[in-house]
């Protein structure tokens, strides 16, 4: 099962990953590649520890209909969602969403900067 520590590690073992956290107002903590955001968590109450992360837009639409599951606050429009409790999810189904969140960053970044950020070789 996954909790937020183990998804917190999750975040930070991905190729390039950065940690950054955020004091008031927006209190969150965030995970990025470059300077591209592929999750993040809220560190203040009544949300604390809610994660979001930017899924495909047909993921989009499927996990907005699970219950604790909704559109992020301001990035729902971004195809981004958050999970109230990331518990609920099976923790193969969260990775692979993680995954692609911090693929889709890392691809929209220029393919020198991904090879600077992930070590891997240039063309």
């Amino acid at each position: 099962m996954m909790d937020t520590q183990r998804l917190q590690r999750a975040c930070a073992a991905l190729p390039g990953a950065e940690r950054r956290l955020y004091g008031a107002p927006s209190n969150i903590l965030v995970y990025s590649v470059g300077d591209k955001k592929f999750a993040y968590f809220k560190t203040s109450e009544p949300e604390a520890w809610r994660f979001s992360l930017r899924v495909s837009a047909e993921r989009f639409v499927e996990l907005t209909g699970v219950p604790g599951i909704k559109p992020a606050r301001y990035m729902g429009r971004f195809h981004w969602v958050t999970i109230v409790h990331v518990a609920c999810l099976p923790q193969d189904y969260l990775l692979e969403l993680l995954a692609w969140s911090h693929q889709r960053a890392l691809a929209s970044l220029s393919k020198a900067r991904q090879a600077e950020l992930t070590g891997a070789p240039t063309e």
